[in-house]
């Protein structure tokens, strides 16, 4: 299942689900660069900018008439929507509306593209939040104000309510929306991989993208077992706090880095799996490293099946102590549900997978297992 990197790194032995539609090649390299294995299940399309009639629509009410206030909230929106006007015929008489226009952007990447397209910003809050935004442009009059807001893949319904209730007339600019999932089978398997636990992460760079995940669940029957898998077993990492919102209403945790970039959440994560997913196997030729489903420190990579993994897992995580096979069926199977004959199936195959430290794993009579050297 998913692609399996070739490099060895600190994700080596983890397999992490990726949700994304856009920059989704891009931190499926950063991921295998570090040795995970990816499985890549977008849950939500991008409409093309060239056939969005809706953006088309929202950029001549932008040349309409005189526009006091521009939201630049993304680096990649703001550059579509100039692309995308300037194949209208309309790419000079926007820029000039906006430069007529109070400009204000939305982080680094949002003044970036600012700048690049000639103009430049009056204000942009160092925290990169929405709320710092809208707090500056609520401090000033907005009655009769004519505000455009480009959005970023969903609308900003609060952010553009809140500006109504000041008197503004806004103009929402929906540069790249979301549509169905291209493969709805893939995240189907999706949902059933992380209910199985099959998974140690999935990512998340849009909250629409947690939301979609969510209602494909719940249309499948498993939203709980989603949950609960996330809620235990299986992180969420998501790019921002506006996009972990959605699961954390849901209840399931979430974690993401301070600065929203990909490289950020891909550090986050990997220290995250790091402390989590880690546990040292004493053997007489040094010391061998379990990490997610794979042993390291044995020559290549050792990857493992995920059940002989979790099996291994529970083992690892009390060395030389005896678990019954109802014990390894309570630790290693997403709420038990197994028999004993399937702890056993599951030991014969770790046995034959670990091959010259087949040994490791010990049978006690009439008891059950331990991990040990003797």
């Amino acid at each position: 299942m998913g692609t399996t990197s070739t490099a060895t790194g600190p994700l080596t032995g983890f397999t992490i689900g990726v949700t994304a539609a856009r920059r989704r090649e891009e931190l499926t390299a950063l991921l295998l660069r570090r040795g995970a294995r990816v499985v890549e299940a977008p849950t939500l399309s991008i409409v093309p900018l060239g056939d969005d009639t809706a953006l088309r629509h929202a950029t001549e009410r932008c040349l309409a008439a005189p526009l006091d206030y521009v939201v630049a909230t993304t680096g990649v929106g703001w550059r579509g929507w100039m692309s995308a006007a300037e194949g209208w015929g309309q790419g000079a008489a926007l820029v000039r509306a906006c430069r007529a226009a109070t400009v204000v952007s939305r982080g680094p990447k949002a003044i970036g593209a600012v700048r690049a397209s000639g103009l430049d910003e009056a204000f942009s809050p160092p925290t990169e939040a929405n709320r710092e935004l809208l707090a500056w442009l609520l401090s000033h009059d907005l009655r009769g104000r004519r505000v455009a807001v480009q959005e970023h893949g969903a609308p900003l319904d609060g952010f553009t309510a809140a500006l109504r209730e000041r008197g503004a007339d806004v103009i929402e600019v929906p540069v790249y929306r979301w549509g169905p999932p291209e493969d709805p089978e893939a995240v189907r398997r999706l949902v059933d991989a992380t209910a199985r636990r099959d998974l140690h992460a999935l990512t998340f760079t849009s909250a629409p993208a947690a939301v979609a995940l969510l209602e494909v669940a719940a249309a499948a029957g498993r939203r709980e077992e989603l949950l609960t898998a996330l809620r235990s077993d299986v992180a969420a990492v998501c790019v921002g706090e506006l996009c972990a919102h959605p699961l954390r209403v849901a209840g399931a945790p979430a974690h993401w880095p301070e600065r929203g970039r990909l490289g950020a959440l891909v550090r986050t994560l990997t220290d995250l799996l790091q402390q989590r997913g880690r546990h040292h196997i004493t053997v007489p030729s040094g010391l061998l490293v379990l990490q997610g489903n794979a042993l390291l420190g044995a020559g290549d990579p050792l990857w493992l099946p995920p059940l002989p993994a979790a099996v291994l897992r529970a083992l690892a995580e009390r060395p030389g102590y005896v678990l019954s096979r109802g014990e390894l069926l309570r630790r290693a199977w997403p709420g038990g549900r197994a028999d004993e004959h399937a702890v056993e199936m599951s030991v014969a195959r770790l046995r034959k997978a670990l091959g010259p430290h087949a040994h490791l794993v010990r049978t006690v009579p009439k008891r059950g297992y331990r991990l040990g050297n003797r």
